[in-house]
């Protein structure tokens, strides 16, 4: 009896050790896959506005093109890469405890968690790229915007990926303002040797 009341505790334990450690990487991939992404459409909207392109549907095709590839890029690594490393702990931990724990609550959660893993890297990409690209949507449809839809969206990637880092800065209990201004900072450099040289030509 003694033996049962702690193995399920010990199952418990691991379970609850288990999905924090999810946690904590569906945030990282949150942060690091939504932030190549918003730095992917920023640089290919920057490179549209500096070669002086003016056909709109050709941009959002392009870009959405490579949210698409970013997504399932994305989706799939998450989910093999993740699955791989559950399936293992789970053998290492089976093999610890000298039993099957495939239909125990922390094999479900090594099931399951890779999915949660996989969904948050894909959408994070995803979903700040189609946010940076709705000032392109919205000109495509209303023919008529008080300024360029390029600068448009130019001005809301640097504001997703400010955001991004002020996010990163409540994770790691630092000032939310450098934090914000670092990734501010790198997101500037992505784009502006591209309108720099644009304005020298």
């Amino acid at each position: 009896m003694f033996c049962r009341s702690h193995h399920m505790i010990l199952n418990k334990k691991q379970l609850i050790l288990h999905v924090l450690r999810a946690r904590s990487i569906a945030r990282r991939y949150l942060i690091t896959n939504g932030f190549d992404g918003s730095l992917t459409i920023l640089g290919m909207v920057t490179g549209f506005y500096a070669s002086g392109m003016t056909e709109l549907s050709v941009a959002i095709s392009a870009c959405l093109g490579a949210v698409v590839a970013l997504f399932i890029s994305g989706l799939s690594s998450a989910y093999l890469s993740e699955k791989a490393e559950r399936e293992k702990e789970l053998h290492e931990l089976e093999q610890a405890l000298l039993v099957d724990l495939k239909e125990s609550d922390y094999g479900q959660a090594s099931r399951y968690l890779p999915i949660l893993v996989a969904l948050v890297n894909g959408f994070a990409p995803l979903l700040l790229s189609l946010i940076i690209l709705l000032p392109l949507f919205f000109a495509e449809q209303l023919h008529a915007l008080p300024s360029s839809p390029f600068i448009n969206a130019i001005v809301v990637a640097l504001i997703c990926i400010f955001s991004l880092g002020v996010f990163l800065g409540k994770i790691s209990k630092t000032f939310w303002l450098w934090s914000g201004l670092r990734t501010l900072i790198i997101a500037i450099v992505v784009g502006s040797p591209t309108i720099g040289w644009s304005l020298l030509e």
